[in-house]
């Protein structure tokens, strides 16, 4: 409707004067976050109608984002995010590693067990960021490794709250195949653990992905990417008694790392 897109324009409009912006570069980046939100692909009637924007400006914009090469205009009309937009986010992912480093140490001082970031990327979990245990004995994974979720505990945190659905046609691209004789193998198994994940606030990798491993692990919230935390020990030290103390640290640092990624002026 006229008055809603004008109101929702003029409150664009504040905004980039508060800011000191520039506006035509706000609403591109709007437009481009826009299109993420609707799983990558739009057309400008859509964009028009969640962003308040008349069709002009939109396609003024498009024109300007598909020239740069961060939006590719398909054969059916409609638009979707560009390759050089991939440059950017691996980047960006790496960085994000970078800022949660200092809150993985603080798990380790307090947990003393080994810290990891990971997130999901396509079907595959990739670790971004590690602080290892000062212990002898302790767990180390390579940033940049890939496995697959359902045999991770950072897997079970980041598709907990997804689609039972979207888990099902996930789990059968990539397969579930048995890193030990505990790893999930069933859709329906993975999916009842999703449930207790939902219910606990955390998940557990019990000798799921080694023997004699465990790992806990919670998301991040609001992260502008899926993300989560973890810790991982030998079983022995790693026990349900540890847990309960553990738990609550996982949780309190996730929400900080959270606030100070939405931190857009870090001091």
């Amino acid at each position: 409707m006229p008055t809603s897109s004008a109101s929702t324009t003029d409150a664009a409009s504040k905004t980039t004067a508060a800011s000191g912006g520039v506006q035509s570069l706000e609403r591109a980046f709007d437009l481009l976050e826009r299109m993420a939100d609707a799983g990558g692909e739009v057309g400008l009637s859509e964009l028009s109608a969640a962003s308040g924007l008349p069709l002009p400006t939109i396609h003024r914009l498009m024109r300007t984002l598909v020239a740069c090469g961060y939006v590719r205009q398909q054969p059916n009309r409609r638009y979707s995010l560009g390759p050089r937009l991939i440059r950017l986010g691996e980047s960006a992912s790496r960085l994000l590693g970078t800022w949660a480093r200092p809150y993985l140490a603080r798990l380790v001082e307090e947990t003393g067990e080994t810290a990891n970031m990971a997130l999901l990327d396509g079907d595959e979990i990739v670790y971004v960021a590690q602080v290892p245990s000062k212990h002898s004995m302790r767990m180390f994974t390579e940033v940049g490794r890939r496995v697959l979720p359902h045999s991770t505990g950072v897997g079970k945190a980041l598709l907990a709250h997804t689609p039972a659905d979207e888990v099902r046609a996930l789990l059968a691209r990539t397969g579930m195949p048995a890193a030990t004789e505990k790893t999930i193998t069933t859709p329906e198994g993975f999916l009842d653990a999703l449930e207790q994940v939902r219910k606990a606030g955390y998940a557990v990798d019990d000798n799921e992905q080694e023997i004699g491993v465990r790992c806990l692990a919670v998301s991040v919230p609001n992260s502008p990417t899926a993300a989560a935390i973890s810790i991982s020990g030998p079983a022995g030290r790693v026990t349900e008694a540890a847990t309960e103390t553990i738990v609550p640290i996982l949780q309190e640092i996730a929400a900080e790392l959270s606030v100070a990624l939405a931190n857009q002026n870090p001091a």
